[in-house]
This record gives structure tokens, sequence and C-alpha cells, in this order.
């Protein structure tokens, strides 16, 4: 359901594309991370990483397209995104007891040092190449491409690098070892009261 609403900020910013032009659209993809960051603090939901980079990604270079009337402010956002995490999950790599990846998703897959260290450099591979992709299709394709491609092709990339850590993960091994550990926890009896404490008479 959270990536639902990541994604509606950019399909209302195409859809406002293509029923006006860039710079009325840009204003609505503002609005619209805007009031997805008001709603996250309204409902006392955790604002992640991700989100604050891209509000505050959105607020400046689409401050700067309008500023400016130049679209080409917002067609960098995305890479500087992409960079920006690719940069803080090598960083993580190097600072603290455990990268990114580890800290938010150690608890759910137990997994060595080494597998860690693989998905981490591979997603920061991953976000690097999407910057480059993005700028590639800036320069070399038409605005309504451009635009469709950061909707479709963004998703798309991120679907892409879910595929290949699944498959990377059942390679070694490790998705089996969650789905036996999930039956397990599943089949582990439910605390219940004792037949003793069912049986006791009422001391009212």
């Amino acid at each position: 359901m959270q990536q639902f609403w990541d994604f509606v900020p950019l399909l209302a910013f195409m859809v406002a594309y293509f029923t006006t032009d860039i710079f009325t659209a840009t204003a609505v993809l503002m609005a619209a991370v805007t009031v997805q960051v008001a709603l996250y603090w309204a409902l006392g939901r955790t604002i992640g990483r991700e989100l604050k980079l891209t509000f505050w990604a959105s607020m400046i270079f689409g401050g700067l397209t309008l500023f400016f009337r130049n679209q080409e402010f917002l067609q960098w956002k995305p890479t500087i995104v992409n960079w920006a995490m690719a940069g803080g999950l090598i960083a993580s790599q190097f600072i603290g007891k455990a990268n990114f990846l580890k800290r938010m998703l150690g608890a759910q897959i137990k997994a060595p040092d080494e597998v860690w260290r693989t998905l981490n450099f591979g997603w920061a591979a991953g976000f690097t190449f999407s910057g480059l992709l993005n700028l590639w299709v800036a320069y070399n394709f038409s605005l309504d491409f451009w635009v469709t491609y950061k909707v479709i092709g963004g998703l798309g990339l991120t679907l892409l690098y879910l595929a290949l850590t699944f498959v990377y993960l059942h390679r070694c091994g490790l998705l089996e070892e969650m789905i036996e550990e999930q039956d397990l926890n599943s089949a582990a009896p439910q605390k219940t009261d004792s037949v003793d404490g069912l049986n006791e008479p009422s001391r009212d």
C-alpha cells in the first residue's frame, strides 16, 4: 500500500503534464509530494529517508524549474536523487557496524555479511545506472517521452532490481530459509490459558 501512495505524486505529475504543460505539472508534483509528507506526519507514520530526499529534491529542483522557466532542472532531479541514494549506500558500507540494507532488512532476512555487501553495492550500482539512464533519455528524446519514462520507466527499473534481488537470494538459498522459518513460526503452538486456570471457580 505504501508503494502505491509513493507512486501517486508521479502519476499526478504525468496526468497534469499531458493535460496542461510541464510547469503546471511541476507545481502539481510539488503539491502532491507536500500533501503526501503532511499525511504521513498527521497519521503518525514514519517518513523514510527516501521520501525526505524526494520531498526536498522536488522542492528545490521544482522551484528552480518554475523560477527560471526551464524544465532541465526538473529533468536532473531523478538523477540527483538516484546518485544521492547510491552514495548513501556506498558510504554506509564503511560507516557503522552494518550497511544500510542490513540495518533496514536484517530483521526479516538472515544473511551473512558478504551477501549484504553484494546487495548493497548491487543496489548502489543500480541507482547509479538509473541516474545515467535518466540523463540519456532527457537529452536524447522528447519531453513527452521523458515524462513517460520518468513515471513508467523508473517504476520498471525498481521492479527489475527487486526481481534480481530475489533471484540472488534464491541462489544463495536464503529465500528457502525464510519460508521454512515462517512455517515453523506459524506451526508453533500459541500460548493459551491452562486448563486448570479455565476451570477455577469464580472468586467474585
